[in-house]
């Protein structure tokens, strides 16, 4: 199983946000950005202002458990930064609607494998 690799620095998410592309799905916002590597980065940003720090942190576990398993028909090369919308309740979170917002927002994104 491969390591999960994080974006950590502040340029690093700026770099994605402001030239990558803009997917939004149900409950989570994504923005993609070609890395030229041969690895996939992640880049977690929940806002201070949705919830407390248990309930982001738990929305973080599930989004990086989901992201794990779809990493596997990911294309490789892109660095991807998670946004949790923010009308949007974190009592509200559920693995199963993240993992259809994944799915969906990679078709659109078409870094899907064939």
């Amino acid at each position: 199983m491969k390591r999960t690799i994080m974006l950590k620095k502040n340029y690093q998410f700026k770099d994605v946000l402001s030239k990558g592309k803009f997917f939004s799905g149900k409950q989570i916002i994504v923005y993609i950005k070609k890395n030229n590597k041969n690895i996939n980065r992640i880049g977690l940003a929940i806002s201070v202002k949705i919830a407390k720090a248990v309930k982001r942190n738990k929305i973080k576990r599930i989004i990086k458990e989901n992201y794990k398993e779809i990493e596997k028909n990911l294309k490789n090369g892109y660095d991807i930064v998670f946004l949790w919308k923010k009308k949007i309740n974190p009592k509200e979170v559920n693995f199963y609607k993240v993992k259809n917002d994944f799915i969906n927002i990679f078709d659109k994104a078409n870094i899907i494998k064939k």
